[in-house]
């Protein structure tokens, strides 16, 4: 249980960065993408919890909470459901625009909840399942999970770094 312990306390220092983070700054200032390579704050912390909710999902075999939950209509983004976001250009980030902090921090919140409970839901023996035949090598359930966790932890040191950019400005 210790390697799933790690992956969860690292998901949620992850977390508590996006948090801190979200904390210093104005709305504004969180959806304001500082040039056309940097997204804004706001679709770091989107995208992190949508890839962990449809990662995720895609693990326990469920339907994302961006569907199941409502997600969608709350946010009521002009962009698809089935949007790639680790695809989106520039035009397309800069359309993840929020009215709400809060709304951003709950998805967020409900996405590390997601994962950490499915998380407790493992064995270590579980962690070496091969899950997806289609690279090589395949890849098991643990490196899709380091993989994902990964993800939100460099989101949450980009999302620091952006508030820097903007607020210096």
């Amino acid at each position: 249980m210790k390697q799933i312990q790690l992956l969860v306390d690292i998901l949620v220092r992850a977390q508590e960065r996006f948090e801190d983070t979200l904390s210093q700054m104005t709305l504004d200032e969180a959806n304001t993408v500082p040039t056309p390579l940097i997204k804004s704050v706001t679709w770091l912390m989107w995208h992190t919890a949508r890839e962990l909710d449809y990662q995720i999902s895609e693990l326990n075999k469920s339907q994302p909470l961006w569907l199941n939950d409502g997600w969608t209509e709350k946010f009521g983004l002009d962009l698809p459901d089935d949007t790639e976001d680790w695809h989106h250009t520039p035009e397309e980030a800069a359309k993840v625009l929020i009215s709400d902090k809060k709304l951003l921090l709950d998805y967020l919140n409900a996405s590390v909840v997601f994962t950490t409970s499915y998380l407790k839901t493992l064995n270590e023996e579980s962690l070496g399942e091969i899950i997806d035949r289609n690279w090589t090598p395949t890849v098991t359930r643990e490196i899709r999970l380091v993989s994902a966790i990964d993800d939100a932890v460099m989101h949450s040191g980009q999302a620091v770094y952006t508030r820097r950019l903007v607020i210096a400005k």
